[in-house]
């Protein structure tokens, strides 16, 4: 589907165009799915003393928690394409905060594995927002659009590693409970939050820059509901797709597997943790574990900001030549923060590790737009469904007798080899000058509001940004 008057620029500080009221919506929807996905993950010492859990059952919930949301993901790339934007994230918030909500019910390990397979639904939110912005923005900074808000809702990640386990304490010494309820209080906040920024989406955003793809379906601007019948099988049919499903899994799949795992790690693995309480281990472990997270503020965003300037210099090959840069050096960089054994050490070697997987992520997202723009909404679900994939393979190494920083070892391995698929990622001729036309339109609109907007007042100019 082609979409018109599609934003040239990201103007952080507009919040009343709808291009740039999706862009904030959209990624402060995902951080806070985001958030209530991995919530529980900084906790789990606690749920581990309580419910008696062992390593093995610790990485089937590791496992379920990214299961469900390939399933997700790939239905939510299917029902953008169909009833827009809007009306899926709201669905998607106001049914995904049920499970997070729900999970404090848990008192064994069964209930528990199925409630933590259950919050996976809310995972599927990254495919919306990718979407959102995709149409939203033009050639020449969807790359830089996508990756900033996927970065920022990714942040989610790093700042639930450092608010739950203060939210934890916060309640235990507010309501003066124990912490088998301290857990399930600060999980049902989460649930609830995300439940009232669904009812926000509904009403604050709309699903394209020239309005809602139900009023543009009956005024003729956009094709029938029909018309994109088979456009998933079309996707599916494209092995260009499917290399991305790969390379995803071998980036965003890594970062959803280190948000699992990180806080436990640190505690179990280095002598620093190990004289403290529960309550201070929890909290220092969630703070460093933070950092690794943290790093999606302008991360990502650098590795979408990139591919569009290598796309506009070296076209559509450049933007995968860009994704393989970035993920081999990711490879490289996990595989040296796994042999790291002294705290001082290992911190700067993750935050280095973090760097690279995120801006793979961003990279990923600067090409997706451009496979198959008529079936956008496939390719991101089937992409996006790769970073739960990888999650959820990787998380077999986790479950075993196998050492946790052995597994990184591995993972770093097959990241590295896995970089090498995006050379199998090929653009026809036609393809690249449909970009590169495309980019020069889009250039010249930004170049010429730039010019409108230089030459009306400055308090004219602020009103309307």
């Amino acid at each position: 589907m082609q979409f018109d008057n599609k934003a040239t620029r990201i103007r952080l500080f507009d919040f009343s165009s709808p291009q740039m009221r999706a862009f904030h919506m959209s990624w402060f929807a995902f951080f806070l799915c985001f958030f209530a996905w991995f919530g529980i993950a900084p906790l789990m010492k606690v749920v581990r003393e309580e419910m008696d859990l062992t390593k093995a059952q610790i990485g089937w919930s590791i496992i379920g928690s990214v299961s469900i949301t390939v399933i997700a993901r790939l239905f939510i790339g299917w029902l953008c394409d169909r009833i827009g934007p809007r009306y899926s994230y709201t669905a998607l918030l106001l049914v995904g905060s049920i499970p997070v909500m729900a999970i404090g019910l848990a008192d064994n390990f069964t209930t528990f594995l199925i409630f933590r397979i259950a919050i996976g639904i809310i995972g599927a939110s990254f495919v919306i927002t990718q979407y959102h912005t995709s149409i939203m923005f033009a050639p020449n900074c969807v790359g830089t659009a996508n990756a900033t808000t996927a970065g920022w809702g990714n942040l989610g990640g790093g700042v639930t590693q450092a608010i739950m386990p203060l939210m934890f304490a916060g309640v235990i010494a507010v309501l003066g409970c124990t912490e088998t309820v301290g857990w399930r209080v600060s999980m049902f906040i989460a649930g609830a939050v995300c439940f009232l920024t669904g009812i926000a989406y509904y009403f604050m955003t709309q699903d394209a820059p020239e309005g809602n793809f139900k009023e543009l379906r009956e005024s003729g601007k956009l094709p029938p509901k029909q018309s994109v019948k088979g456009s998933f099988l079309h996707a599916c049919a494209d092995y260009r797709v499917w290399v991305l499903f790969l390379v995803y899994g071998a980036c965003f799949g890594i970062e959803l597997t280190i948000n699992n795992t990180l806080a436990l790690y640190f505690v179990d693995y280095f002598d620093y943790f190990k004289e403290m309480d529960t309550l201070k281990a929890v909290g220092m472990a969630g703070m460093f574990a933070s950092l690794f997270g943290l790093m999606n503020i302008f991360a990502r965003t650098l590795g979408g900001y990139f591919g569009d300037k290598f796309g506009d210099k070296w076209g559509l090959k450049g933007r995968v030549q860009w994704l393989f840069v970035t993920l081999f050096c990711e490879g490289l960089a996990l595989m040296l923060f796994s042999q790291m054994s002294v705290l001082l050490l290992a911190i700067p070697t993750l935050v280095l590790f973090s760097l690279f997987v995120q801006m793979s992520e961003g990279a990923t997202f600067s090409v997706v737009p451009f496979i198959n723009k008529k079936a956008l909404g496939s390719v991101a679900g089937i992409v996006g469904a790769g970073g739960n994939a990888g999650a959820m393979t990787a998380g077999f190494l986790f479950k075993g007798s196998l050492p946790w920083n052995t597994a990184f070892l591995i993972l770093g391995a097959i990241v590295t080899c896995c970089a090498f698929l995006t050379f199998m990622i090929k653009f026809t001729q036609e393809a690249e000058v449909d970009a590169k036309t495309d980019h020069e339109i889009a250039v010249q609109r930004r170049n010429d509001e730039i010019r409108q907007e230089k030459s009306r007042p400055v308090a004219e100019v602020l009103g309307t940004a």
